[in-house]
């Protein structure tokens, strides 16, 4: 039988109309059906707002008080020498702080208690991420009547045998941190379900191993379960620092900035009060820059190292 020696010639794909001119054409035009639409709503509802607030930033723009003159970097230099906003910064960082650790590690706790198949845990699951759908508005007012003077907190604290009960909001030593409890209260149920999503990934094999080799409880986690959060420890991270940092619900109704002068008062707070209550908007725009840059440094500095982290894992 005779054998066909003669080389078949390569399949190739076939190339687009146009050559090299119609695959660019065909990737524009995929890109503007699917990209275009998310980068349209991205560039008028995120980028315009920060250019025209940066623009603002650059002026002594006050809409009852014309005509608007361009300053420069005046506003800026203004703002590092100004006391109310030092202070605010203060404030936020400590707030920050204290949001970012208590939900983390709360969290990581009730996610570890949690850990199980059965209804009631999964109810359980249900009662801890309920004050992350509520209005901030809402958790802030429950929150306002259970910590005043005579709410229920300190009627139950004079119930057990506590004369004076601390005043929560109205003491401006302790109201940043009654704050900050209440915010970190209502973030808490979010951590719990990251963390929870987080330990469901980490598969058993490993850690029956690890109870075989003779690890303990302790030992195990440390290994072997705390390694792999590793995800999840950036993510409730990031979010808690972002959040945090940008409060201003919470502190508009539960202590308008007080008690006191500017004891509570968060830089988004700040710049609401100045931007729509004194009307110094130009002032108020330089304001809002730096809290942007300063959550981008922060977020920037943070993923940096927790990305490094999840990689030497």
């Amino acid at each position: 039988m005779a054998v066909d020696t003669q080389t078949r010639p390569a399949r190739t794909t076939p190339r687009p109309a146009g050559g090299r001119f119609g695959a660019v054409a065909e990737r524009i035009r995929t890109f503007a059906f699917f990209g275009a639409p998310g980068l349209f709503i991205y560039a008028c509802f995120v980028l315009a707002p920060i250019l025209i607030s940066f623009g603002y930033s650059l002026t002594n723009h006050n809409p009852f008080n014309p005509p608007t003159r361009f300053v420069g970097l005046r506003n800026y230099l203004v703002l590092f020498t100004d006391a109310e906003f030092l202070t605010s910064l203060r404030v936020t960082t400590i707030l920050t702080v204290i949001v970012v650790v208590v939900p983390n590690v709360a969290g990581l706790g009730i996610a570890l208690l949690l850990d199980r198949k059965s209804w009631f845990y999964n109810a359980m699951r249900t009662v801890f991420f309920t004050p992350m759908v509520l209005s901030s508005v809402v958790v802030s007012i429950v929150w306002t009547r259970m910590l005043d003077d005579q709410g229920l907190v300190n009627q139950a604290l004079r119930a057990l045998g506590v004369a004076d009960p601390p005043g929560w909001l109205s003491d401006p030593r302790i109201a940043l941190y009654s704050i900050a409890m209440i915010l970190s209260w209502q973030m808490l149920g979010f951590c719990v379900v990251v963390y929870l999503a987080g330990l469901q990934g980490v598969p058993h094999e490993l850690v029956e191993a690890a109870a075989i080799d003779g690890a303990g409880p302790v030992r195990r986690f440390r290994s072997v379960t705390w390694p792999l959060l590793a995800p999840a420890l950036t993510i409730n991270t990031v979010v808690l620092l972002i959040s945090a940092f940008k409060t201003f619900d919470h502190v508009q109704v539960i202590t308008h900035g007080g008690p006191g002068t500017g004891t509570t008062a968060t830089i988004a707070y700040n710049v609401l009060q100045t931007g729509l209550v004194a009307n110094r908007q130009g002032y108020a725009s330089a304001m809002a820059i730096v809290m942007l840059v300063i959550i981008a440094a922060a977020c920037a500095v943070t993923l940096k190292i927790l990305n490094r982290r999840e990689v030497s894992l």
